[in-house]
Formats: structure tokens, sequence, C-alpha cells
């Protein structure tokens, strides 16, 4: 069994021992009836179906070497640049399908970085981190499991190390080492969708100096596992579907906001065999980058273009059931959301066509450092731009409409029909609904996620500082004013 029906992962997430899950101050005592949760496993569910579509299926699946059989992409680690590429092209399709968060994609990500780093680790210093990672994941795909992926901690005073906070579980911490595995305490926080998973991959947040060997870390856990509990983030918007007659009245009905939660392992067990970093302070960096890398190119260069097509898309419509297809500043707007996606799509691409092997012999993929954190950078502005833009496009009424439920009031459905129409052919209720979609996305919480999410902007800035050294453009100008000195120019 390679492939299950979104049918048999739902019915798998009912087995789970009961987790422990908070959510505006209640504890939820059961994931399907959870309407904010609901949407995690409904985007869940879809990775899913769509493995098993004919139409979709080669897009969202790969003959893996490690069960020579078909298995979700979202198990499937890169073995070459075609394969990074097809990476960028379903995070792409998964995000505008979705119009939201893809929660199998940190999983995925980390395991790249685990594949890579742990093949370097087990041939540099005898371990035998690989061997178990391998035998995971085979796991994993052979019974196409779901993994959420989990580095991001709360950590103390960005002045002092972990060792000098006040609370040493700040950053996530091995408290005990037995002879059966370790004991781990602390917290991992913006973890996405992590309680619709079967598994939860750790690694470090950030380098570890030499004598901080107990937070150099990256296990993996079923998610029922005792001691671990999730407190999921709430806002307006969690409330407003959860007060919701009817989804449709939401922007994004079905698969709704990102959602995250915290999550909190109190003097969790984990066995060795499920261990892959621990104590190893010189990989831990290693292990960051190389996620990090990974996660941009699919933050910034696929699954924001998907987006980004969701809000063409309805600005689109808008221009039309208003009758503004002529109106040159709003074409003009419409090009530069068109450019700015296109940027997006061409810098995660390069990233991907220019990837390479990681490190040399492993048989793991990654994409091009530099590409992969300059397609996270490009995006973070261009989608605050494509969010302004549409929301000029889209108007006050983004802000100001009224519930689709006057439509059912006899007292007032004949005016919104009438004013909020437009004097359109199209239904008064499509109208409203393509302009809560905007609502959504404007004044929603994308943008922040966006500009946060693989890290913030400064990450990517630090990044391509450390990739870029500037020898070979220097030496273009010294070659082209003769003043080389008879240096040979580096190819």
């Amino acid at each position: 069994m390679a492939l299950i029906t979104s049918q048999q992962y739902a019915e798998s997430l009912r087995k789970r021992k009961s987790l422990r899950i908070f959510m505006n101050g209640k504890k939820v005592e059961d994931v399907f009836d959870n309407p904010n949760i609901r949407t995690v496993i409904e985007a869940n569910k879809a990775s899913y179906s769509w493995a098993l579509d004919p139409g979709y299926q080669e897009m969202m699946t790969a003959i893996s070497p490690l069960t020579n059989d078909r298995v979700n992409r979202y198990v499937y680690v890169c073995r070459s640049r075609e394969d990074l590429v097809a990476k960028a092209l379903a995070g792409t399709f998964t995000a505008e399908k979705l119009g939201t968060c893809i929660y199998r994609c940190p999983g995925l990500d980390a395991f790249h970085s685990l594949a890579s780093t742990t093949w370097e680790m087990d041939r540099n210093l005898g371990t035998e981190y690989n061997k178990r990672l391998i035998k995971y994941l085979k796991w994993v795909q052979e019974d196409d499991l779901a993994v959420a992926g989990a580095l991001t901690e709360p950590r103390g005073d960005r002045k002092k190390r972990a060792l000098d906070w006040p609370d040493p579980f700040l950053s996530l911490k091995v408290v005990e080492k037995k002879s059966d595995g370790i004991v781990v305490r602390g917290a991992k926080i913006n973890i996405s969708g992590a309680y619709a998973a079967h598994e939860i991959v750790v690694l470090p947040q950030s380098a570890k100096r030499k004598d901080e060997g107990d937070y150099a870390l990256s296990f993996a856990v079923p998610t029922d596992t005792g001691g671990i509990t999730y407190i999921c983030q709430y806002s307006p918007y969690s409330a407003e579907r959860e007060m919701a007659d009817d989804i449709y009245e939401l922007g994004n009905p079905i698969f709704g906001q990102r959602e995250t939660s915290m999550v909190v392992f109190d003097n969790v067990f984990v066995p060795w065999e499920r261990v892959f970093h621990c104590g190893e302070t010189d990989y831990s960096i290693k292990l960051v980058e190389r996620f990090a890398k990974t996660h941009r190119m699919t933050c910034g260069g696929t699954c924001k273009v998907g987006f980004m097509n969701l809000i063409i898309g309805a600005c689109k419509l808008l221009q039309e059931y208003k009758g503004l297809e002529k109106a040159q500043h709003i074409n003009d707007e419409m090009m530069e959301m068109v450019v700015l996606r296109e940027t997006g799509r061409a810098c995660g691409l390069a990233s991907a066509n220019l990837g390479q092997e990681e490190p040399e012999g492993s048989g793991v993929f990654l994409p091009d450092e530099l590409m992969g954190n300059v397609s996270k950078l490009n995006i973070c502005n261009a989608f605050w731009r494509v969010m302004a833009l549409a929301g000029d496009i889209g108007g006050g009424l983004i802000a100001t409409l009224p519930s689709l439920k006057e439509l059912k009031n006899p007292e007032t459905r004949k005016y919104v029909e009438e004013f909020l129409g437009f004097g359109s052919d199209a239904p008064t209720e499509d109208i409203m609904k393509v302009t809560k979609l905007l609502q959504n996305w404007t004044a929603g919480q994308h943008g922040v996620a966006t500009w946060h999410g693989a890290g913030p902007v400064m990450a990517q800035k630090i990044m391509i500082q450390r990739v870029v050294d500037y020898e070979h453009e220097k030496n273009l100008v010294k070659e082209a004013l003769g003043i080389l000195e008879g240096k040979e120019i580096p190819k």
C-alpha cells in the first residue's frame, strides 16, 4: 500500500489516541467537529485525492527507489533537477487549488534536509542516522502518512545564548538520555497543521555551539505521543468560521486560513530509532540551512504564485462584473500583478533548475541556495504589492460588504440585489462571493504569513550575503580594464 484514499486518511486520524488540543481557551474534543481544524483535514484530504486522480497523478506522485512503487509527492525526496521542477509545479498547483497551506509541505522539506545531512553525518562521523531515516521514510511512504515539519521555537533573549536563558526550555532540549531513547522538553511555535498529520518531524531552529549539544536535536514522533499538547492559533477569522451558518459566507469556504499551533513537548519520550540528530552541533546549521533553501523555493516561487493566480482571477471577474474592461488604470494594475506573479514563478523555477546534488554522492537534490533565497525575498514585497493592487481593484466593498445573508432576508434582498449587483448579468451572490474572496486575501492574515513564512526577510538577506562573494563580478571589471596583472580569470 503506497497510496491511500482521502477517506482512508480521515479514518486513520480517527484511530489515533486522543490528542491534547486547545483552541480559544477550550479543549478540542473532536478534530472533525471543530470548524477551523476541519479545514486542515480537508486540505490534506485533497492531497490524497489528487494523487489517485488520473488527471493529476503524474504531478502529485513519483516512483520511489525505496519502495519501487508510486508514492505521494509530499513524501518523496528529490533525486534530480527534474524532480525539483516537478516539486515546484506541484506547489503552485496545490496552492491555487486550496487557496491556503498544503500542510504536508514543511514535513517534505524537512525530509530533504535530513536526507542530505544525515548522509553526510554517517559518512563523516560513522553514525547511523541516515540508515534510521531511510527506514523511517520508507515506512512513511509505504503507509502514505501525512507528516508535519517543526522548526521555529519561542527562544529567549536574543542577546544571550540558550545556556544563559533563565528558562532553558525556550528551545527544545534533551532532558534525559536513556538506553532506549531520549526525553525532550520545550516547544515549537507557528507549526502548520500538525494536529491533522500522522507524524511530526522536528529539526533544530538555529546553529548550535559546542556546549549546546542538548539543543542539537532532530527526531520524529507520532502526533498522538504522550506529553504533546497543541495550543492553536485563534483570530477574528477563527471566530467568524465558528459562527458561520454557511461556509460560503467566508472568503475561502472549504480550506480557510492557514491554521497553526504551538506544539508543546512536556517530557516526551523518543525512541533512538526515531532520532536523527542528537548532539552533533556542527551539523545543526546544515539542517537549518538545507531546510531553509528548500522551503524558501516552495514559499517564494511556487505556493505564492498559486495564491496570486486566485487573486488575479478574482480581480478580473470584478473588473468584468463592473464593466471596467477598458479602464486603463485597472488594466495597468492587472498587468503589474501578472508581472509580479511571473517574476515569482521564474525565481522558483530557476531555483529548481539550478539545483544540485548535496552533498555529492548523497543522491539528494536541493534547490540553488542563492535563487532559493532570492525567490522568497522577492515574493515578500511582491505579495504585499499584489494585495494592495487587489484592494484598489476590488474597491471599498472589500471592507464594507454586507453579509450574504441579506440575500435571504426578504426585507433587504431587493436592495442588495439592486445596488450591489452593479446592473451586471452576473448573479449578485456571485459578485459578493468574489468580493469576499478578495477580503480573505487583502484583509486577512496572508500578508504577515507570507512575510514570515520560511523565515523573515532578514534571514534571506543574511543568506544571500553569505552566498554572494562578488569575485566573479570584480574580475570581469578587472579583465575589461586590463588590471588583472596576469592573474587567471576564474571561470
